[in-house]
């Protein structure tokens, strides 16, 4: 089984700290962690990351005495400083003593070519060095649908941001290629290969069902989500908009026969059947909702 840590609250620290302990994570001392977080755009939660998510995020880790955090990705819908500035994520990072990393500054070196084998990407996907070099990696995403092809953007989705839009000296846009194929959702999947995850944090207090990933119709969940599983909570996520009521491309079919997913569960990069997944809460009005949750998700 996998766990994934439900947390009913209206409290964003408290819900990353509860949601990591109820995931026990251990000690990071001496490691240096990469925090991904979705800074797709500066529009407000859950556009993009909520600021008080990631302060509760980088002081947990810090609890967890690592010994550096760098905060960093890529816009996609902004340029990254800009959007990160209007955010206050230099600010912040001044007041937490975090690093900060703009990926559309880096050089060619930075980059790192990867693939997968039966490849929907052309010429494999450009992944940033600096987070295949941390010894941890921990990714915070939003709850949402995305109305451009993805059809929802959870923690799958928010790997793109560690994609190159383009590598300086190639004059290639790797975006253009994702965005205008019809295999958006199976290219999405298979860059999570790409790197490897040590902890999810979904910030589902409040989610767009319809529209997104900027703006969309808004409804409050009200949870915090943890799992070291991108397939297992991003599963949970899917069937938290199911709940709400959602797109028709999110509603089709069984949730493990979403494209995202079905090519994910393909290349073992979390679990293969709802089934496999356990709702872990420790308080009664996180468990009533979680089995309200669980019902949709093997349903």
């Amino acid at each position: 089984m996998t766990q994934v840590a439900f947390v009913k609250t209206e409290d964003r620290a408290a819900g990353v700290d509860k949601a990591l302990e109820l995931l026990d994570v251990g000690s990071m001392e001496g490691d240096h962690v990469f925090v991904k977080p979705n800074f797709n755009s500066d529009d407000p939660f859950p556009g993009s990351t909520h600021n008080d998510t990631l302060r509760a995020l980088v002081r947990a880790l810090q609890d967890l005495d690592a010994e550096g955090i760098t905060v960093g990705d890529r816009s996609g819908m902004g340029e990254t400083r800009r959007v990160m500035e209007k955010k206050g994520i230099f600010s912040l990072a001044n007041e937490l003593g975090f690093d900060t990393l703009v990926f559309d500054e880096m050089d060619a070196d930075e980059w790192e070519l990867r693939d997968v084998i039966g490849s929907h990407w052309e010429r494999g996907f450009p992944v940033a060095r600096p987070v295949l070099d941390a010894d941890v990696v921990v990714q915070t995403c939003c709850l949402k649908t995305h109305r451009y092809g993805g059809h929802f953007t959870l923690s799958l989705k928010n790997s793109i941001g560690l994609i190159a839009k383009e590598v300086p000296g190639e004059g290639y846009n790797y975006m253009s290629e994702l965005h205008g194929s019809p295999n958006q959702r199976l290219m999405i999947a298979e860059a999570n290969v790409g790197y490897d995850v040590d902890l999810v944090v979904m910030d589902g207090l409040a989610a767009f069902v319809e529209g997104g990933p900027a703006r969309g119709k808004l409804v409050d969940p009200g949870v915090m989500l943890a799992s070291t599983d991108r397939v297992a909570i991003d599963a949970v996520g899917v069937a938290i908009l199911r709940h709400f009521g959602t797109t028709r491309a999110v509603e089709r079919g069984p949730i493990f026969e979403q494209e995202q997913i079905a090519r994910a569960v393909e290349l073992d990069l979390g679990v293969d059947a709802p089934e496999e997944i356990e709702l872990v809460t420790d308080d009664e009005t996180s468990a009533c909702f979680a089995a309200e949750i669980q019902e949709v998700l093997v349903g």
